[in-house]
């Protein structure tokens, strides 16, 4: 099974929590002094916030997967199309233990596929202080396609 995740960074965790925990009618399942986190079931999201020094807004997106299989069947897909990956193994991030691969779309927005192996009681690694886990914008490469003529919106 795969989930959808979006971590978005935020200017205040307690008024943030409030929010959102009225917005989905549940409390986060994690909730530390900078961090808080959602598994909701309907819609089928993993939601986080932080307040780590990021601007407010969208951190990152990204594809949760339960075993190593989907992960890689998601790195074999990114890999076909060409695009530059950074794999981090066993990484620690937003207070848990994870195999991920990330990668940047067209307009620079992050995206994480990962598979979390374990809890963790810190943030992220200690030599990795940043305002999330997020890695460093990099450039991606996308093979060009033949696209059909598009209209309007979505």
């Amino acid at each position: 099974m795969k989930r959808m995740h979006m971590h978005v960074a935020v200017d205040n965790i307690p008024q943030s929590v409030r929010f959102y925990s009225a917005l989905f009618g549940v409390p986060p399942i994690v909730e530390k002094l900078d961090y808080a986190k959602w598994m909701l079931e309907s819609p089928h999201v993993n939601f986080a916030i932080s307040s780590r020094g990021a601007k407010a807004g969208l951190d990152h997106i990204g594809i949760q997967v339960e075993t190593e299989e989907e992960l890689e069947e998601i790195r074999t897909r990114l890999e076909q199309a060409e695009m530059s990956l950074l794999t981090q193994e066993s990484t620690t991030c937003c207070y848990a233990r994870s195999d991920k691969h990330w990668v940047q779309d067209p307009s620079g927005i992050a995206w994480e596929s990962y598979r979390t192996l374990e809890s963790a009681p810190t943030f992220n690694n200690a030599e990795t202080e940043s305002a999330c886990c997020t890695p460093v914008t990099q450039a991606i490469q996308i093979t060009p396609r033949k696209s059909k003529e598009h209209h309007g919106c979505c």
